[in-house]
C-alpha cells in the first residue's frame, strides 16, 4: 500500500474519532439527575457534535452567523418575534457554534379554541456538503413556550453503545429533569404513560432508545390527548422532546359513575367483532384466512352510553344476485390489436381516438406467485378539434384473460347540460356488472354521505366518484375493490380501477367460533381506560362547520380563525387500548380462535415470548435475547439450551442477529420465488426465508444443491459463519497471517477462521484447544451471536466483503 495511501487512512480515523469525541463530549450533561444542573432556566445541551478543528475544513462559527439573519419580518404578528424564538430556542436547548440557522417558519397549529401560531427553527452542521447533525426547535409564537426539539446526528462511524448504559428507568429519570429545566410549569400535571415504550424488544445492533411518554393529569386523571413524549438514548442523551398540550380544553367535573367492571362489562357488549378474508403478504405460499376484526370502543363513565366518532355503516347494493358471466379464459396472450379491441368492447373507444403508444410488460403476481402479462395502451383523442383538442385514453388489459385492469379518459373540456346522482349510479352499476360479471354476485356498491351531490352543478360536481367491496359468502374480502368515477356532465366513465385478485374462496364462510367467544378474545387483547375526551363542535356563522372543512378553509384564507367558535368539553369515558406493545399485527383466526401474525399467518401470542428452563443459566441474558427475536423456537415453554442447535436454527439466528430481526430476501420474480436454492429447504419451509437470505448474502454456499437444515453444527462450521458475516472470510484464508496458539490446531481445516473468532472473544478455547468437531448447543450459539453483535460494532469501521 502507498505512503499517500496510509496518510488518507489515517486522516479519516482520525476524523472520524474526533467526530466521534465531539458527539459523545456535548451531550453527558443530558445523563445528569436534576441536582446537577445550574438554574432553573438554564440551557440544556443536546446530544449532537459541538466544535470543529482544521482538519475538518470548517471553522467554528455561530448557529446564526453563517445562516439565516437574525433580523425580524415587519409584516408577521406574533406576541413572539422570531429573534425572540431563536433566543428562546438557544436557551431552552444548548446549540453548538458549528450549527447554522438553515429555516426559520412561522405557522399555525390547532387546539380546542381555534389556531395559534408556531415558530420552526432548523439547525443544521455542515462539513464540506455533508450535513453530520441537524437540530429543529419549535417555539410557541403566542407565549414563548417549547413546544419541541429534536436532535440528529450521523453515527455512521459511530459504535453504537451495546448493551445500554441507561436502563427505561433511569432515562425515565432524565426526561423528568429535562422537563422541570424547559418545562417547569408542566412538571408537576404529568405522570409517567407505565405502557407506552415498555416492553419493546432489545435491539439486535445498533443505538438503544427508550420512548418515554408522560400524560397530563386533570383531577387525577390521565388525559391521553395531551401528553410529553421524548426519547433518551443508552446513554442518556436527550434525543427529542415534544410536547402536545392544549390549556383551552374544558373538562367535564362529573365523577364517574360506573366502576372498572361495570365498565368493561358494558364495553363488551359494546364490541362487535366483524368476519373478513385477509391475505397475509408475508405467508408463503398465500391464501385467504377468515379472521375476526374489530375497532376499540368508547363509553361515557356517568351513563355508560357509547361514546365517541362511530362511523355509520354504508348502503350497500349488490351488483347483481347472480354471476352474469363466466371468468375469462386464461388461454394464451393477446395481441397489440387484440387488446385494443377488448378496451373498445368495455368503454367505447371514440372513432377519433389514435392509438398513440402500447407497451406490452410481465411481472410476477406477489399474490398468486404466478407470471402475468399486461398491454398498456394509449390513445389521442381529437387532435384537430379546438373543443377536444388535448383529450386523451389509457388503460391496461390482461394480455392473459382480457380483462381491462384500469381504464382513464382525460378532457380538456367537457361538454353535457349534467347528470344526476341517480343517473351516475346506474351507469356505475352497469360498467360494474359488465367488466366483473362472473364476480358480480360477490361485488357490492358502498354508498355513504350523498349530500354533497344536492343542488349542485356539473362544473361543482366533477365527477361521480363509486367504490364496489368483494364479499365472499357474505364476509369482506380485505384490499379487493374496484373504483368508478362518471363525469357529471355527460355521464361518461371517466376512470375505471379494478384490483380482484385470482386467489379461490370457498363458496361460502367456513364454520368459526362466533361473536360472543370473538368478543372474549378482544377483551384479552384490549384494557379499560379511565380518561377524558375531547368533544367539540364548531361553528361558523351561526353554522356548525367540520373539523376538517375548518382547517382546509383557514388554509386557504377562505375564513379566519377568530371568525369560527367553538363549543363543548372533554367528558369523562372508559375507553378501550390495547393492552399490550406488541412488536407484530396480531389479529384473531375466525376457525380457530387463536391469535395470529396478520403479517405471515403464523402463530402469534399477546404476551412476549419467555422461556421457562433458563432462569438462573450461566446464558439467560442471551437466550432470552434470541427467544425475544424468534430466533430461538419454545417448545412447550422451553428453550432446551442445552440441545445441540440444528443448521436451520443457526442460519435462522445468524441471518436475523445481522438484519435487525428481519430476514431481508427478496425473489426477482414468481419463477424465483417458486423455485428454492436447495432441494431440501422449499418454498413453504419455516426456514426458506433466512436460507435464501444468507445465501444472497454469501453466508452459505449453494454447493451441491443441498442444506440439511436439521444436520448439527459443529464449532468449525460455527467459526466459519461468523468469519462471514462479519466480511473477514478472505483474510482469514491467509493462515499464514495468524498467530495460531491452540493446541490441536492439525484438526482444525479453516484455521484463519478459527483464529479470528477465538482472537475477537467470540468463541472460547477449551483448555488451550478450539474442539472443532465438538457440536454446538443452543446456549454456546446465543452467546456466541451476542458476543458477535458486540464485535460487530467495534469492527464497523472496516468490514472487507467477500465478494
Amino acid at each position: 500500500m502507498s505512503t499517500k495511501s496510509n496518510k488518507n487512512k489515517k486522516r479519516a480515523k482520525l476524523h472520524t474519532r474526533k467526530l466521534v469525541a465531539l458527539a459523545t463530549a456535548t451531550a453527558l450533561t443530558l445523563s445528569l439527575p436534576a441536582g446537577a444542573f445550574a438554574a432553573t432556566n438554564a440551557a440544556v445541551p443536546v446530544s449532537t457534535p459541538a466544535a470543529s478543528d482544521s482538519s475538518t475544513g470548517a471553522g467554528a462559527t455561530s448557529s446564526s452567523a453563517e445562516g439565516l439573519p437574525t433580523t425580524d419580518p415587519t409584516n408577521l404578528d406574533t406576541e413572539i418575534t422570531k429573534s425572540e424564538a431563536i433566543a428562546l430556542a438557544q436557551k431552552y436547548v444548548s446549540i453548538p457554534e458549528t450549527f447554522k440557522l438553515q429555516s426559520a417558519s412561522l405557522s399555525s397549529s390547532f387546539r380546542s379554541s381555534g389556531l395559534y401560531s408556531v415558530w420552526s427553527l432548523s439547525y443544521t452542521y455542515q462539513v464540506k456538503e455533508r450535513t453530520l447533525g441537524t437540530i429543529n426547535v419549535t417555539i410557541d409564537a403566542d407565549n414563548g413556550e417549547l413546544i419541541g426539539y429534536n436532535s440528529y446526528t450521523d453515527t455512521s462511524n459511530v459504535k453504537p453503545v451495546y448493551p445500554p448504559k441507561v436502563d427505561r428507568e433511569q432515562a425515565a429519570k432524565v426526561a423528568q429533569s429535562f422537563i422541570a429545566k424547559v418545562a417547569a410549569a408542566y412538571k408537576d400535571q404529568i405522570q409517567i404513560n407505565a405502557y407506552v415504550g415498555v416492553d419493546e424488544k432489545p435491539p439486535l445492533t445498533g443505538q438503544v432508545v427508550h420512548s418515554i411518554r408522560f400524560d397530563r393529569l386533570v383531577n387525577g386523571i390521565p388525559f391521553v390527548e395531551n401528553y410529553i413524549e421524548m426519547q433518551i438514548d443508552g446513554e442518556g442523551h436527550v434525543l427529542s422532546y415534544n410536547r402536545y398540550w392544549d390549556d383551552t380544553v374544558k373538562f367535564d367535573k362529573a365523577a364517574p359513575a360506573l366502576t372498572g367492571d361495570e365498565a368493561a362489562a358494558k364495553l363488551q357488549q359494546a364490541l362487535k367483532p366483524t368476519l373478513a378474508y385477509i391475505v397475509p403478504y408475508q405467508m408463503k405460499p398465500r391464501k385467504p384466512l377468515l379472521v375476526y376484526n374489530t375497532g376499540a370502543v368508547a363509553i361515557s363513565a356517568i351513563t355508560g352510553e357509547t361514546v365517541g366518532s362511530q362511523s355509520k355503516p354504508g348502503k350497500e347494493t349488490q351488483i347483481s344476485s347472480k354471476p352474469l358471466g363466466s371468468k375469462p379464459a386464461d388461454d394464451g396472450s393477446l395481441t397489440k390489436d387484440q387488446a385494443a379491441a377488448k378496451v373498445d368492447a368495455a368503454f367505447g373507444i371514440p372513432k377519433d381516438a389514435k392509438l398513440t403508444s402500447s407497451q406490452y410488460g410481465e411481472y410476477a403476481d406477489d399474490v398468486t406467485g404466478k407470471n402475468r402479462a399486461y398491454w398498456q395502451l394509449s390513445y389521442s383523442v381529437g387532435d384537430n378539434d379546438e373543443k377536444r383538442g388535448g383529450s386523451s385514453i389509457y388503460a391496461q388489459v390482461d394480455a392473459q384473460t382480457g380483462e381491462v385492469r384500469s381504464y382513464s379518459a382525460y378532457k380538456s373540456s367537457n361538454e353535457g347540460t349534467g347528470v344526476t346522482y341517480a343517473a351516475a349510479r346506474t351507469k356505475a352499476i352497469e360498467v360494474l356488472g359488465k367488466q366483473l360479471g362472473w364476480l358480480a354476485d360477490q361485488y357490492y356498491l358502498m354508498e355513504y354521505d350523498t349530500s354533497n351531490y344536492e343542488d349542485k352543478k356539473p362544473e361543482q360536481i366533477g365527477s361521480y366518484y363509486f367504490n364496489a367491496i368483494r364479499k365472499v359468502g357474505g364476509v369482506p374480502v380485505d384490499m379487493e375493490s374496484v373504483q368508478v368515477s362518471i363525469n357529471a356532465y355527460d355521464g361518461s366513465v371517466e376512470s375505471y380501477w379494478s384490483n380482484t385478485s385470482e386467489l379461490e374462496y370457498p363458496s361460502k364462510a367456513p364454520s368459526v367460533i362466533g361473536d360472543a367467544k370473538a368478543a372474549d378474545a378482544w377483551m384479552d387483547y384490549y384494557r379499560v381506560q379511565l380518561t377524558y375526551q375531547s368533544d367539540y363542535n364548531y361553528y361558523w356563522d351561526g353554522q356548525p362547520i367540520p373539523i376538517e372543512k375548518y382547517k382546509v378553509m383557514v388554509a386557504a384564507g377562505e375564513i379566519k380563525p377568530d371568525e369560527v367558535k367553538s363549543q363543548g368539553e372533554a367528558k369523562l369515558v372508559y375507553q378501550l387500548v390495547p393492552r399490550y406493545n406488541l412488536d407484530q399485527n396480531v389479529t384473531l383466526d375466525a376457525q380457530t380462535g387463536h391469535w395470529i401474525n396478520a403479517d405471515d399467518g403464523t402463530n402469534a401470542t399477546l404476551e412476549r415470548q419467555s422461556a421457562s428452563d433458563i432462569e438462573g443459566h450461566w446464558a439467560q441474558r442471551e437466550l432470552e435475547l434470541m427467544v425475544a427475536y424468534k430466533a430461538l423456537d419454545l417448545k412447550d415453554g422451553k428453550v432446551n439450551p442445552n440441545a445441540v442447535i440444528t443448521r436451520g436454527e443457526m442460519i435462522k439466528m445468524l441471518v436475523l442477529a445481522m438484519n435487525q430481526g428481519t430476514p431481508i430476501y427478496y425473489a426477482s420474480d414468481a419463477k424465483a420465488e417458486a423455485a428454492a436454492s436447495f432441494n431440501d429447504v422449499s418454498a413453504d419451509s419455516g426456514y426458506f426465508a433466512y436460507v435464501e437470505t444468507a445465501l444472497q448474502q454469501q453466508l452459505i454456499d449453494v454447493g451441491d444443491g443441498t442444506f440439511n437444515p436439521e444436520g448439527k453444527v459443529d464449532r468449525e462450521e460455527l467459526a466459519e459463519l461468523i468469519v462471514r458475516a462479519l466480511g473477514y472470510n478472505p483474510l482469514a484464508e491467509h493462515n499464514n497471517l495468524f498467530n495460531i496458539t491452540f493446541s490441536d490446531s492439525d484438526k482444525v481445516e479453516q484455521k484463519g477462521q478459527a483464529a479470528i473468532a477465538v482472537g475477537l472473544g467470540i468463541m472460547t478455547l477449551q483448555n488451550g484447544k478450539f474442539l472443532p468437531e465438538r457440536q454446538v448447543t443452543r446456549a454456546e450459539a446465543a452467546t456466541a451471536f451476542f458476543r458477535f453483535l458486540q464485535s460487530k460494532a467495534d469492527l464497523k469501521e472496516a468490514p472487507l466483503r467477500d465478494k
